[in-house]
């Protein structure tokens, strides 16, 4: 018999409470709060926060109450006993933040035994809402973003011989098999590659290794933080100009504080991602003034999974009158679109991931500033590696 990852029938018990019978819906918020991810789950909760101060913390008659927990990092052993302890002490009737693939991965299983609506905020490997069927993920999967990267740098991007340099965890691996794959398929070759530490790593040897067999492209995936400023001087300090050899990435070795970092050294680097505080629209433009007054910083891809995950769990609420039942929930959310300040959206109400448009930018010098410039777009995209499980 399956061991209950809940100890004890009195607190089976708390667990199995009718939802939605208090005037109060409890949200447990697990994130890196510390360590070295703090500032993603900072933004993270920014998004959070601001949602609901523009939106008040009241929902269908019911109080919004958010409990934060953190795991002080990738660690998936944490984030499971602190959803437990959510879930059966505190009584949280919705799970929701998860910076890092481990914290989801970790919590998911305690989703799924309680029956609890999980919202995923960022962590962005393919696999995390196939491990709970309470899980919805308002972020990205990063196959979504390379696979599209891919095709359109064969297609588009004058392209046909690449190099792929990622960390080596789920997520880097996850987007190293979605570009080689769809890089071969739209008729390019994969010239080499190779895996990198996720703490902490000297990129140098790395980089050289890229540089001597002279690819066309370099694709990369690394974490957000402070490691994409260091491979970006690292290309530098081997010599490789952006403009002779395309530099192609995910969006996180080229967000805002990287960009700063490296300065005239990012210039030219091509990337795909969903949102950039530059996005021109006038729901964006709002975001970003709002977040500006509250935060005194710009608005990251991270800010915006925690603001639209409120978003969806308000709606979703509002669809059940209040009911926090997992089960009401999901039913509630599967196929709900809006519009976000990334662009429209919707969940797929099939694998319960987010489908959305996927940006091509080019960081450029705009005026005195240097900013991510898109200048292309492919809309409704759908994270690849559950389209070819349908298939």
């Amino acid at each position: 018999m399956k061991r209950s990852l809940f100890a004890g029938a009195a607190l089976l018990a708390v667990v199995i409470l009718p939802a939605g019978a208090n005037a109060q819906i409890k949200i447990g918020v697990i994130n890196s709060y510390s360590g070295q991810f703090a500032d993603t789950g900072a933004q993270i909760d920014n998004g959070i926060k601001l949602y609901m101060k523009q939106h008040g913390d009241t929902v269908a008659g019911k109080k919004i109450e958010i409990i934060r927990k953190d795991t002080g990092g990738p660690n998936p052993d944490v984030a499971k006993r602190l959803a437990q302890e959510l879930i059966v002490r505190d009584k949280a009737d919705i799970l929701a933040g998860f910076t890092l693939t481990p914290e989801a991965l970790g919590a998911a299983s305690v989703s799924e035994e309680a029956k609890k609506l999980m919202v995923v905020m960022n962590a962005a490997t393919s696999i995390v809402t196939t491990k709970s069927p309470y899980i919805v993920r308002v972020s990205l999967t990063l196959p979504q973003i390379a696979d599209t990267l891919a095709t359109w740098a064969v297609k588009k991007g004058g392209t046909k011989k690449a190099y792929t340099m990622v960390s080596d965890y789920g997520p880097g691996i996850d987007a190293e098999g979605a570009f080689q794959k769809a890089f071969k398929e739209a008729g390019g070759e994969i010239v080499g590659s190779v895996r990198m530490p996720v703490a902490n790593p000297d990129f140098s040897a790395f980089v050289q290794r890229a540089k001597d067999l002279n690819p066309e492209s370099i694709f990369v995936f690394i974490p957000g933080g402070a490691q994409p400023a260091a491979l970006g001087k690292a290309f530098a300090e081997r010599g490789i100009d952006p403009k002779k050899v395309k530099l192609l990435s995910t969006g996180e070795p080229v967000d805002e504080t990287a960009i700063k970092s490296m300065g005239d050294l990012a210039l030219d680097r091509i990337s795909a991602w969903h949102y950039d505080f530059n996005h021109k629209s006038k729901m964006n433009s709002d975001f970003v003034k709002a977040f500006n007054a509250e935060y005194k910083r710009n608005p990251d891809f991270f800010a915006v999974g925690g603001y639209d995950g409120m978003h969806l769990i308000y709606e979703a609420l509002k669809k059940t009158n209040g009911n926090a039942d997992g089960d009401a929930l999901i039913a509630a959310i599967k196929g709900m679109k809006w519009e976000s300040p990334r662009g429209v959206i919707w969940i797929d109400p099939e694998t319960r991931d987010v489908v959305q448009t996927v940006y091509i930018r080019r960081v450029q010098k705009v005026g005195n500033d240097i900013v991510n410039v898109e200048f292309d777009k492919i809309e409704n995209v759908k994270d690849p590696v559950k389209a070819a499980m349908k298939k």
